[in-house]
């Protein structure tokens, strides 16, 4: 997405980069390709489980290197689209459920300026104990003062209330019990809540179920959706998922055996607040095809209108530059280049 963020959100990006730097040293290479491989079977949310994912320091080092990038990156984005629905909000106060070594946390903190408590909440110490190290050594005073606290993540959860709460790439290794248990107290607690999953089918079908939990819990969708109604999306035939660029660390290429500098981490979302949002008019949900002379675009519009596509022609002036500046994620049109229903093909 190309929801602006605060001037430091790149050097949040480039600390957390260097904090991670030389964490698996004196880890054996293939200790940490075995412990990244199976953190990515639960990653995938194919193994469900009342137990900590992470479990020992060589699990949670490798972790740490091989995912927090890519989970920062997505977070980051879901953020963004709520930064976008409302402008003028920034939390004072941010809880992040399962936040393992802080990457929602970082993410936050790119996201808004300003004083803000934060507590990170997982079952998992060797986690938060690794997290409250690479905290130490960020130069924000929020993430040094950050709350690292052991807890349950399952039913029977109980959070302080706060002005945000994030999930992020926890529900999958959920029991589905769970799952509602963390999604419901997640609503009671907070007055903005941002679920993020894998962008897969699977995580997207999660997320969908959060959603619907979101809104009976008398929640606003704020992003992606321009609608609070139901899902205009067929299960089965296509999911809903976003992208984002992720530079890839040694570790990645090793583990996956590529060259290129970096990867596009795929992600499922949804944004709800307990205030008054502005979501997007529509919001591209693929990457725009560029042909010549024209460009094509893939949306979720309104409740009545459902999923279009829009095919913006030169005739079209200003709203043909912006659709080939738009990327997928963007909401559209941009503020003051033109009516969304013109162009439309259903």
């Amino acid at each position: 997405m190309n929801v602006s963020v605060p001037a430091s959100a790149p050097t949040t990006a480039e600390t957390l980069r260097s904090a991670l730097g030389g964490l698996l040293d004196g880890l054996p290479p293939k200790q940490a390709t075995a412990a990244v491989e199976r953190l990515i079977s639960n990653y995938r949310g194919t193994i469900p489980t009342d137990t900590p994912v992470l479990r020992d320091r060589s699990d949670v080092a490798a972790y740490a290197a091989y995912r927090m990038p890519a989970t920062f990156e997505a977070v980051r984005s879901a953020l963004d689209g709520l930064a976008g629905a409302a402008p003028r909000w920034a939390p004072a106060s941010h809880v992040d459920v399962g936040g393992g070594t802080g990457a929602a946390t970082w993410a936050v903190d790119a996201t808004w300026d300003g004083p803000r408590t934060t507590a990170v909440l997982d079952w998992a110490e060797p986690a938060l104990a690794l997290g409250k190290e690479l905290a130490g050594r960020s130069s924000s005073a929020v993430l040094r003062g950050a709350e690292w606290r052991r807890a349950v993540i399952g039913t029977g959860i109980a959070l302080p209330d706060a002005d945000l709460v994030t999930v992020s790439y926890v529900l999958g290794e959920l029991t589905e019990p769970a799952r509602r248990a963390v999604v419901a107290e997640a609503a009671r607690a907070g007055q903005a809540v941002v679920l993020v999953e894998p962008g897969t089918p699977e995580g997207y079908l999660r997320v969908r179920e959060a959603r619907e939990q979101l809104i009976e819990a008398g929640l606003n969708v704020a992003a992606p959706c321009p609608h609070d109604g139901t899902c205009p999306i067929e299960v089965g035939q296509d999911w809903c998922h976003f992208s984002a660029r992720v530079s890839r660390s040694s570790l990645h290429r090793q583990v996956k055996g590529g060259s290129l500098a970096y990867e596009d981490e795929k992600f499922s979302y949804v944004a709800a607040t307990r205030f008054p949002v502005t979501p997007v008019p529509s919001r591209i949900t693929r990457r725009p095809q560029i042909r010549k002379g024209l460009v094509q675009l893939e949306l979720c519009g309104p409740l009545e209108q459902g999923l279009t596509r829009a095919t913006v022609t030169k005739r079209h002036g200003g709203l043909y530059k912006a659709a080939r500046n738009a990327d997928w994620g963007d909401a559209w049109p941009p503020a003051g280049t033109g009516d969304p229903q013109d162009p439309q093909d259903a």
